[in-house]
């Protein structure tokens, strides 16, 4: 049985920066560039691995590797350090799962808006690119690398998903939010849709 912890607490005890406004400037280069380049590099593996290798096994094990570097750069440094959010699961001496779900505090310091817009950008495209992957190692019978892909689609994706409920909340924050979007695109085409007539 798994709870849900949505605390705002500061993240390794991070200095309080307050009143200062969030810059484009990138303050944390380093982070930012390996937040995107062991993914990046896990893309660019699987789509030359025929061109660079005829053999199978250097680069699966070549990809595994970048995946599993970029989960842990991604959950452990990048998300706390670019948009100050971390998850983890931890088990009570019951034996209980606990997911806890942190942000940083609102008066905290405040993520730049570019490091913000790379990281969410990186944390969404490339698990989308994992997925159109998938279906395309499928449906071109490449089925010795569908397990190769479906890794790629798990790790990234519960990166993905560990950090929306970061930033959102709990499930149902995250149901309401979707209802509320939803609601407001639907009630904006149908008074589209009236002022045409």
């Amino acid at each position: 049985m798994s709870t849900d912890s949505n605390d705002d607490v500061s993240l390794f005890d991070a200095e309080e920066d307050t009143g200062r406004k969030a810059k484009s400037k990138i303050k944390h280069p380093v982070a930012s560039f390996f937040h995107l380049f062991f993914r990046v590099s896990a893309i660019l593996v699987y789509l030359l691995c025929e061109l660079l290798s005829s053999s199978f096994i250097a680069p699966m094990v070549a990809i595994i590797l970048l995946l599993c570097c970029d989960f842990w750069t991604v959950k452990n440094i990048s998300g706390r350090l670019m948009v100050g959010l971390r998850w983890w699961n931890q088990v009570d001496d019951d034996g209980k799962s606990h997911w806890v779900f942190e942000s940083r505090k609102g008066s905290g310091k405040q993520a730049s808006d570019s490091e913000a817009r790379i990281f969410w950008l990186g944390l969404i495209i490339c698990p989308i690119v994992w997925v159109i992957f998938a279906f395309s190692s499928l449906f071109s019978f490449k089925i010795k690398w569908l397990a190769v892909v479906i890794m790629g689609v798990v790790l990234q994706g519960a990166n993905m998903y560990g950090y929306v409920r970061c930033k959102v909340g709990t499930r149902t924050n995250l149901k309401n939010m979707a209802t509320s979007y939803f609601g407001r695109q639907f009630l904006k085409q149908a008074m589209s849709n009236q002022d045409e007539s």
